[in-house]
């Protein structure tokens, strides 16, 4: 079978790239590919093929020992090697003890614990966007899907607004589909992001039960974890904290303004929210691709054999639309709760922090369709884009410009704890 060149596509598939991923499925759910880089990896697209991998142990996420490469060269992007020691790049027992370390911020009681923090964030946001009147273009990608995940990790992470507004534009730098090399004010970002952190931690008292940042400070002090891997999860957990939830906030809104009925059954009943973010996880594909796995030895996926010491890349996305999980998998339907998708991925490396992902976006879903009923876009759909580069780990909107329409105001306090 000839490989394909998978992903560093154009700008018509970046934006929707579910009929690529179909056809792809349809030749094979398990095929080798070209990268844009010239390397060789495998891809899964099947769902059983795809759940199967991200809970193979055989399949490893520590590059740098799977293949016996330099450090240095796995880890030469920004910020560099010293952020490169976080919970996504081991397995085993060193996976289980940099999850640990981070776990209990996670636990359903202290996230079910921050919704009124999260509901007031949310409320605020949406007031500062509503200023200029019902009829005036902002764009709420920058105003709320994005502002308001990054809000909530740094209230988790313990971040005074002296540091989080300094966060948020070198993140938002540094997250751009910069080339190779970086060009410098994509370095001076990085800069900015390591020096912070690093403040940030030396500022912090040791506390085994207060925020992020002295949690992992407590875990340094008491030899559990180096400052290395505490500095590596602290920018770790930034980016997978706001970036991905942002996309799931900003693609779903765009999915549900497609499909009008959608939306309207979500304004009639907003109970139906927990399963439609459900629904939306999995047909939007906030993060169409895993992070890279290696093979240590010869694995079998789906009847096809992946020889060992080859990367091997899971296209959630695809998975995601597969039958075999769903009937009628190209369909949004927001009363059905696919509770099986791979969104925040299978296995030993699911996604800690999707309680709390789960939450912001039910928040956030549930603000805006009662605020701003008549929420509409202010552009043509097909002048929407997505910025991430590649595709392959992030899809997310550039800019969400719409026009909010009239103001009905902010909903009660929720009660509802996180599902």
């Amino acid at each position: 079978m000839s490989a394909i060149v998978w992903g560093g596509w154009d700008e018509k598939v970046r934006d929707d790239p579910f009929p690529t991923f179909t056809a792809a499925r349809r030749s094979s759910t398990v095929q080798p590919v070209r990268l844009p880089d010239g390397h060789d990896a495998w891809v899964v697209l099947g769902y059983e093929a795809a759940r199967q991998a991200l809970a193979d142990g055989r399949l490893s996420k520590d590059m740098v020992a799977a293949l016996d490469r330099d450090p240095e060269v796995v880890a030469e992007g920004l910020p560099g090697p010293e952020f490169a020691h976080h919970m996504l790049a081991v397995d085993g027992p060193d996976h289980a003890r940099l999850r640990g370390l981070v776990a209990a911020a996670f636990r359903p009681s202290r996230v079910a614990a921050m919704r009124p923090a999260i509901e007031r964030l949310a409320d605020d946001l949406l007031d500062q966007l509503a200023l200029p009147g019902a009829d005036a273009v902002v764009d709420l990608r920058g105003g709320f899907a994005h502002s308001l995940p990054f809000a909530v990790i740094c209230e988790l992470m313990g971040v005074n607004e002296d540091h989080r507004r300094t966060l948020q534009n070198a993140f938002a730098t540094l997250l751009q589909p910069w080339p190779s090399p970086p060009p410098p004010e994509a370095v001076a970002a990085s800069d900015v992001i390591t020096a912070t952190l690093r403040a940030l931690m030396d500022e912090a008292a040791p506390d085994p039960d207060g925020d992020l940042v002295a949690v992992l400070v407590d875990s340094v002090h008491h030899g559990v974890a180096s400052r290395a891997e505490a500095l590596s999860s602290l920018f770790q957990l930034v980016v997978a904290g706001h970036d991905t939830t942002s996309s799931l906030i900003g693609n779903g809104l765009v999915s549900l303004l497609d499909h009008p009925d959608q939306r309207a059954k979500l304004q009639a009943d907003p109970e139906l929210l927990p399963a439609a973010i459900e629904e939306l996880l999995r047909f939007t594909a906030p993060v169409p691709h895993a992070t890279f796995r290696v093979t240590t030895e010869e694995v079998e996926l789906d009847g096809i054999t992946v020889p060992a010491g080859h990367q091997v890349l899971v296209c959630l996305g695809a998975a995601n639309r597969d039958h075999a999980l769903v009937d009628d998998a190209d369909r949004l339907d927001v009363t059905r709760c696919p509770r099986r998708h791979l969104a925040f991925g299978h296995g030993p490396h699911h996604c800690l922090g999707a309680p709390l992902a789960r939450m912001e976006a039910d928040v956030a879903l549930r603000r805006l369709l009662t605020r701003f009923p008549d929420l509409r876009l202010a552009v043509g759909r097909d002048q929407l884009a997505w910025s991430h580069g590649d595709g392959l780990v992030l899809r997310g909107l550039a800019e969400l410009p719409v026009i909010l329409g009239p103001d009905r105001g902010a909903p009660s306090p929720s009660t509802q704890t996180n599902q």
